[in-house]
């Protein structure tokens, strides 16, 4: 009795976690018109493009990464990465996804995006790791991957 009471309790903090009220995300594509958008190290989404940085097919794995991403991301990107208004942008469609390569866009997921950041469209933050500090790098290599697997 006493490990199912722990393993409920931990289920809530989990989804305590993870409550779309605590995870405003914002868009990592600037879409407002301006030059090429940058990424966090400052390199042009379109440089990175043309110098071959993006692989088309990540490392990881999408079957995974998008059980992950429904957990962590689809609060505000939405369980196909299709974006919610006022929440999170379509990752699909995405110039930025497109842009960066797979190591880049994890260093993103980790660091995140404040709403006060000038390519922040959406004027909400975008937690670290989605708001789950448990994600691991190899965890967050499978969500690039589902995100790949879906960009169009």
């Amino acid at each position: 009795m006493k490990l199912f009471l722990i393993f409920f309790m931990a289920l809530l903090m989990l989804g305590a976690a993870c409550a779309p009220a605590s995870r405003k995300t914002p868009s990592p594509e600037s879409g407002s018109g301006t030059p090429a958008a940058t990424n966090n190290t400052g390199a042009s989404a379109s440089n990175n493009a043309a110098s071959g940085q993006n692989a088309s097919a990540s490392a990881g794995d999408a079957a995974k990464g998008k059980t992950l991403f429904t957990s962590s991301c689809s609060s505000c990107h939405g369980p196909e990465a299709k974006g919610l208004t006022g929440l999170g942008k379509d990752l699909t469609t995405s110039a930025f996804v497109k842009g960066d390569s797979d190591q880049q866009l994890i260093d993103f997921i980790k660091k995140g995006r404040p709403a006060s950041d000038p390519a922040n469209t959406t004027g909400v933050d975008m937690p670290p790791k989605g708001g789950n500090p448990a994600l691991t790098d190899a965890n967050l290599t499978d969500i690039v991957a589902f995100i790949r697997s879906v960009s169009q």
